[in-house]
């Protein structure tokens, strides 16, 4: 089993940043393609970021590259969404997921594919 518990969502002006943590607990940690994904109201959960167990494998949504960047630290446990440049369309409450693979390059873009998910924290971007 592994939980995941993300924080530092808030409030920022447009052209802001912020850093989303999400950290895990559970045994191979390092073994798990980690996710991001948001749910903007209304709207399906979609796909924001991903990031490999193995170091530098990382893909993104059209709508946040160059902007947004995932990073892992597995002696912590821990995936952060580096979130820069935002948008009001980014406004969403945002998601981590977990997904045990065999394979040290692999990852989803589905949110079907994901076991584990967090309770999801707030960003709101005002224009």
């Amino acid at each position: 089993q592994v939980q995941l518990v993300e924080s530092g969502g808030g409030q920022v002006q447009a052209g802001g940043s912020l850093r989303l943590s999400c950290a895990a607990s559970g045994r191979a940690f390092s073994s798990y393609a980690m996710g991001w994904f948001r749910q903007a109201p209304g709207k399906e959960r979609e796909f924001v970021g991903a990031i490999a167990w193995s170091i530098g494998r990382t893909d993104y949504a059209d709508s946040v590259k160059g902007r947004f960047t995932i990073s892992r630290d597995n002696a912590k446990n821990t995936v952060f969404l580096q979130m820069n440049g935002l948008k009001p369309e980014d406004t969403a409450v945002y998601y981590c997921a977990a997904v045990r693979t065999l394979y040290s390059g692999t990852y989803s873009t589905t949110p079907g594919a994901y076991d584990y998910w967090g309770q999801g924290t707030q960003v709101t971007v005002s224009s």
